[in-house]
C-alpha cells in the first residue's frame, strides 16, 4: 500500500464523517509528520500500510472496521521508546480528532480502547481486539529474514540504551510472549503464524 494509497483510505474514511476537506488534509499531514518522526524506524507509516493491508485480507472478522482502521492509524502516533504513556497519548489524539469530525460517541470510546490493548496486549472481550494486537503483532510470526530487519529497528529505536540495559528488557518482553498459552489471539492467526513467531523470539533470545 504505497503512501498515496494510504492518504486517499483516510480521506475516503473521514469524509463518511465530515465535509471539512481542510481538516482531513491536515490531520493526514500531521499524522504523516509524526510517524515520520526522528528516531522511528519501525514504529513508521510502513507498519501502519502493512497493518491495514493484513486487515483488509483479514476484513470478514471484523465486526467494526471503521473503529478498526481509526485505531490502526492512531495507535502509534505517539511513540517516544523511552516513555511509559505512548498509548494514553495516542488514545487521547484519537478521541480529539474522532470528536472534531463527529464520529458515533460510543464508537469513539471503543477506538480510545482499542489503542490503550496495546498497551498490555490483553485482549479483553471485544473481539476486534483480538483482531488489532494480531495484526499488530504480525511481524513476529514472518519470514527470517524480515523479522531481523524488524529486530534491529527496534534496536535503532532504544539506541538511547546499551546493550547492558537493553539486552535483559528486550528478554522480558520476548519471554512474556513465550510464556503466554497464544501469542495471537484469533485462531487465524495462530494456524497462520504461531510458529513460526515462537520460533523467531526463541532465535531472538539467543542472540541476546
Amino acid at each position: 500500500m504505497k503512501p498515496l494509497i494510504l492518504e486517499y483510505l483516510w480521506t475516503d474514511l473521514c469524509s463518511k464523517y465530515t465535509t471539512n476537506e481542510a481538516l482531513i488534509k491536515t490531520s493526514f499531514e500531521q499524522l504523516t509528520a509524526a510517524y515520520n518522526e526522528e528516531g522511528r524506524h519501525y514504529h513508521t507509516l510502513t507498519h501502519i500500510r502493512n497493518m491495514i493491508s493484513s486487515a483488509y485480507l483479514h476484513e470478514t472478522l471484523i465486526r467494526d472496521k471503521d473503529a478498526m482502521l481509526f485505531a490502526i492509524f492512531f495507535h502509534d502516533v505517539v511513540y517516544d521508546a523511552t516513555a511509559k504513556d505512548n498509548e494514553e497519548k495516542s488514545a487521547a489524539a484519537a478521541v480529539d480528532f474522532l470528536h472534531k469530525i463527529n464520529f458515533w460517541g460510543d464508537e469513539i470510546d471503543e477506538v480510545a480502547a482499542l489503542i490503550m490493548a496495546t498497551k498490555t496486549h490483553t485482549a479483553g472481550d471485544n473481539p476486534d481486539t483480538c483482531i488489532l494486537l494480531d495484526l499488530d503483532l504480525e511481524i513476529l510470526g514472518t519470514n527470517e529474514g524480515t523479522y531481523h530487519r524488524y529486530t534491529q529497528q527496534i534496536r535503532q529505536e532504544y539506541a538511547a540504551y546499551p546493550d547492558l540495559l537493553y539486552n535483559p528488557g528486550r528478554k522480558k518482553v520476548l519471554r512474556h510472549f513465550l510464556e503466554k498459552p497464544f501469542i495471537y489471539c484469533t485462531e487465524t492467526f495462530r494456524e497462520q503464524l504461531e510458529a513460526s513467531a515462537r520460533k523467531n523470539i526463541e532465535n531472538e533470545i539467543a542472540t541476546l
